[in-house]
């Protein structure tokens, strides 16, 4: 499953997800808001693919204007509202096991500096903690296992495969251009993928 499908899938699931929509051209965002736009190809390689996080709408617009010409038959574009991450991670989701790694801010900060505050590795059998076990309040933790043991059923088959299914979450907080949080934290999944 590359970027794409994951995009799709998520939509389409249970999960607490962005609001993810497809860009097309003369689609209004408002200014009150920054943006994050994304761009996902139909196959081949799909990593470090150009995107724009937490920028104006009148950037976001002009970018993905770009993305749209640039990208031609090979992709899509696609946006959603810019949000401030007070804690961020990745699930991974395996046959008998769910690891969740976390860290304080942005996912960035795990994925490009390799910081990591927290793993938890979550059986039925056993629960192991490496780090700051209470990085992560049980209520958090509780919601992240609740939406692992979700994806297993949605992926029930590339499990079975002995494939493991790897998901990026924050606990999120929405903003407005002046980045004021808006809202309490969330937990919100914005990409998913095989591995």
């Amino acid at each position: 499953m590359n970027k794409l499908m994951g995009f799709l899938e998520l939509k389409e699931s249970s999960l607490p997800t962005v609001p993810l929509m497809e860009y097309q051209s003369g689609v209004y965002l408002d200014s009150k808001y920054l943006w994050t736009v994304r761009t996902a190809v139909y196959r081949g390689d799909d990593l470090s693919l150009p995107r724009k996080v937490g920028v104006t709408s009148e950037e976001a617009v002009k970018f993905a204007d770009e993305m749209q010409i640039n990208m031609k038959e090979r992709g899509k574009v696609f946006f959603y509202p810019y949000f401030i991450a007070d804690k961020s991670g990745t699930l991974e989701v395996r046959r008998e096991e769910l690891i969740i790694e976390a860290v304080k801010g942005d996912l960035w900060n795990l994925v490009t500096y390799s910081d990591r505050d927290v793993t938890y590795r979550l059986s039925n059998e056993y629960e192991e903690i490496d780090g700051n076990r209470n990085f992560l309040n049980n209520e958090e933790i509780e919601k992240i296992r609740t939406c692992g043991n979700k994806v297993r059923g949605m992926f029930r088959d590339e499990i079975y495969e002995g494939k493991s299914i790897l998901l990026e979450w924050s606990y999120a907080v929405n903003t407005n251009a002046e980045r004021e949080r808006l809202s309490q934290p969330y937990l919100v999944f914005y990409e998913v993928r095989t591995v």
